[in-house]
């Protein structure tokens, strides 16, 4: 058999051999890699929303002293907005006090709670409502049955615009109650946590947190 191409029918065959070569390669996996088909739009969108970077929170802290750090606890616990509470003390001249030091009495400071908070969820009026909604504003020296200075209710503002936001908030309760408010409105001082077994204590003994809160009169005070 003759092993030569005739001259007419070369260009053919060099087409078919380059045509079966080429789809050889493809076959092998020796061709050039196809371009990866372009992401949607909506995978681009969800990739921005979702940064690997989360964004970071603003937040602030205030503090209230509302009688006793137990019940003014579960008062800003849970709300929308609030990201812990803390009980400590606040107003006095000692540092780092103890608690059987403020308890009795003879330390300046009183019985407070550090609330922090996200201002975009929950605003400082918002807080100032739900402490006046949890206290006797009425009553000096004490809250409830809890008698001394230590117990005293005082708003502990840390701006210009706390104080005003306070003050105004001070005068509609008066105006409402038409009664005296005696609630101090000063400048924020030092903040001390309190000892741990006091955190979070309606969690930790709740038996005596309430027969504590219901002893105490508090609950039919403020009803």
């Amino acid at each position: 058999m003759n092993r030569h191409v005739p001259f007419a029918f070369r260009p053919l065959a060099l087409a078919l051999l380059i045509l079966a070569t080429g789809c050889t390669s493809a076959d092998s996996g020796t061709s050039a890699t196809p371009p990866k088909p372009a992401k949607p739009a909506g995978a681009a969108a969800a990739s921005a929303k979702n940064p690997s970077t989360p964004p970071t929170v603003v937040t602030a802290s205030t503090v209230f002293a509302g009688g006793c750090f137990w019940c003014m606890e579960t008062a800003y616990e849970g709300k929308p907005g609030v990201l812990a509470v803390v009980s400590g003390f606040a107003g006095g001249a000692k540092e780092n006090p103890t608690y059987h030091e403020v308890s009795a009495g003879g330390t300046g400071h009183a019985e407070v709670v550090q609330v922090t908070y996200d201002p975009s969820k929950i605003t400082y009026a918002q807080l100032l409502d739900i402490f006046w909604h949890n206290i006797d504003p009425t009553q000096a020296n004490g809250q409830f049955c809890d008698r001394g200075s230590q117990y005293r209710s005082t708003i502990f503002y840390g701006s210009a615009e706390e104080r005003k936001l306070a003050e105004a908030s001070k005068v509609q309760v008066a105006n409402t109650l038409h009664k005296a408010v005696v609630t101090e409105i000063v400048p924020a001082s030092p903040f001390y946590p309190a000892e741990e077994y006091h955190q979070d204590f309606w969690k930790k003994d709740p038996d005596r947190y309430y027969s504590y809160r219901a002893g105490c009169g508090r609950d039919a005070r403020l009803k």
